[in-house]
């Protein structure tokens, strides 16, 4: 006499049976998909009111003589777009935003893995350090540029009473114009702290058995460096290049509160001057919205290729573990 199983895994479904499945998982998929939907309806509303909104507004705007204190507001086509190429602040803004961006990324990157290198060190204190690295980045744009008139004013800032100390002549960093570019990236170097926090906790996720296998086949210190360590944390060095790359093209609080708070001019005005700086006075000072909104999509497209150009070739160099 046979036994038949009543286990129901052993009953097998029949074709009958597979579009039922079918049906019954494109219902999960869709509940799924509507409960996400509103888990992140606030952010999405957020997004189309805060952001999507006024970029499609100062789009349009763009294309327009918009002024807040006259009543009518005409559409002028690319008059705005054309003016660009022949505005002389223009280029010295670009030219000082570009020449900031060139040496503050590298520097950034350079003394904050060096930093993070010797945090990776220190053992028990990491945590300290971690803590006073950081706490630059915490303190008000405002305040920054306010410390930093203190630091390099050319008299009796601290900086150059430190040169002298040692027989060098302290610039005017505030006042040449030769030395104000100098002293923004100094400033913002300071704080430098969030780019090492980064590397350290990449660092931290290096495997150490490949740093033992090196040691065994007499690898160097440097060429532990350049062939693990680099490759290893060259994503979260990726990462601070795009992070760092657009916030340099975006520089504004701390500049403005250094030069332009008390309404400087002339020549230290202009090698000052950045873009954002330049758009901010259009906007609010001058009134000229239309303007600025051409200037904010002109860098919105320059940010936008330059990190094109950065996600391009990334292929080269990046390294993702576990990728093909």
């Amino acid at each position: 006499m046979a036994i038949r199983s009543t286990d129901p895994q052993q009953h097998a479904t029949g074709p009958a049976d597979e579009p039922k499945a079918a049906s019954k998982r494109m219902t999960n998929r869709r509940r799924e998909l509507l409960w996400a939907l509103i888990f992140m309806s606030p952010w999405i509303l957020g997004f189309l009111i805060f952001m999507a909104g006024p970029m499609l507004w100062s789009l349009w705007l763009s294309f327009t003589d918009y002024d807040p204190l006259v009543p009518v507001t005409n559409f002028i086509g690319v008059e705005n777009y054309q003016e660009l190429f022949s505005d002389p602040k223009i280029r010295t803004s670009l030219w000082n935003t570009v020449f900031f961006t060139i040496f503050n990324v590298p520097g950034t990157i350079i003394s904050g893995l060096v930093l993070a290198l010797l945090l990776d060190k220190v053992g028990r204190a990491a945590g300290f350090f971690r803590t006073a690295f950081y706490l630059p980045n915490i303190t008000p744009a405002v305040a920054v540029g306010a410390l930093f008139l203190l630091l390099l004013n050319g008299r009796d800032g601290i900086v150059n009473q430190i040169l002298r100390s040692v027989g060098l002549p302290g610039p005017s960093w505030l006042n040449d114009p030769a030395w104000i570019k100098p002293g923004i990236i100094m400033m913002m170097l300071w704080s430098v702290g969030s780019t090492v926090i980064i590397y350290y906790a990449a660092l931290r996720n290096v495997p150490q058995v490949l740093y033992e296998a090196a040691r065994v086949d007499g690898a160097s210190a440097w060429q532990q460096f350049r062939n693990i360590t680099v490759p290893m944390i060259s994503g979260a060095i990726f990462f601070t290049l795009i992070i760092n790359t657009i916030a340099s093209l975006q520089l504004f609080t701390e500049v403005y509160a250094m030069f332009f708070g008390s309404q400087q001019s002339g020549a230290a005005g202009e090698a000052a001057l950045f873009y954002v700086i330049y758009l901010f006075s259009n906007a609010f000072e001058f009134f000229n919205m239309g303007y600025a909104s051409a200037m904010a999509w002109l860098l919105f497209v320059v940010i936008g290729l330059i990190t094109l150009v950065q996600v391009k070739a990334s292929k080269r160099w990046v390294y993702y573990e576990g990728a093909e």
